[in-house]
């Protein structure tokens, strides 16, 4: 009887038996997805894999779609399958339940997809446009980032000269 707990998926784990529940498939965490689930999954990930190069892998209890970052991710459900889509702005919608700012530059897109039909405009655009967003950096914008950063201070107007002038000279 020498053994213990998973306190993750409270599974028995025998002493010595190997034992990972953090990793996980596609195949595990779709597969008691209903018929309707099941298609709109499909179509999902079809619609992503349209677009290209990119990662999609299975982690914990999402599947994630990734480039040089993650720009978006399903987590299936036993009623819906949650999509989280990483866009530069929030966007208001009837199909976005939730945004979330996750960065300075990113907000999280909340969308529940009950159907197959459900997949489609505004939807697919708004994974194209994240998609587009998370490409790998070229050598170019690398170089454009690192000029953003060291900016020139532009010199002040005449007008806010005088007027920063007058309230360092009354606290003086």
């Amino acid at each position: 009887m020498a053994g213990h707990e998973c306190y993750h998926c409270k599974q028995w784990i025998e002493k010595g038996e190997e034992h990972d529940c953090w990793t996980t498939t596609e195949a595990a965490l779709t597969k008691d997805l209903s018929d309707d689930l099941r298609d709109a999954w499909e179509r999902l990930r079809e619609t992503a894999v349209e677009f290209g190069d990119q990662r999609v892998y299975a982690s914990h209890h999402s599947i994630m779609f990734s480039r040089k970052s993650c720009y978006f991710f399903v987590r299936p459900r036993t009623k819906f399958l949650e999509l989280c889509v990483f866009l530069h702005r929030p966007v208001r919608a009837r199909q976005v339940r939730r945004v979330d700012q996750t960065s300075k530059t990113k907000f999280a897109h909340f969308v529940r997809i009950t159907h197959r039909d459900e997949v489609e405009a505004p939807v697919t655009d708004w994974l194209r446009q994240a998609y587009d967003l998370s490409a790998p950096s070229d050598a170019g914008t690398a170089t454009e980032r690192s000029s953003s950063r060291s900016r020139t201070v532009k010199p002040k107007a005449e007008g806010e000269r005088k007027s920063a002038n007058r309230r360092k000279s009354k606290r003086a």
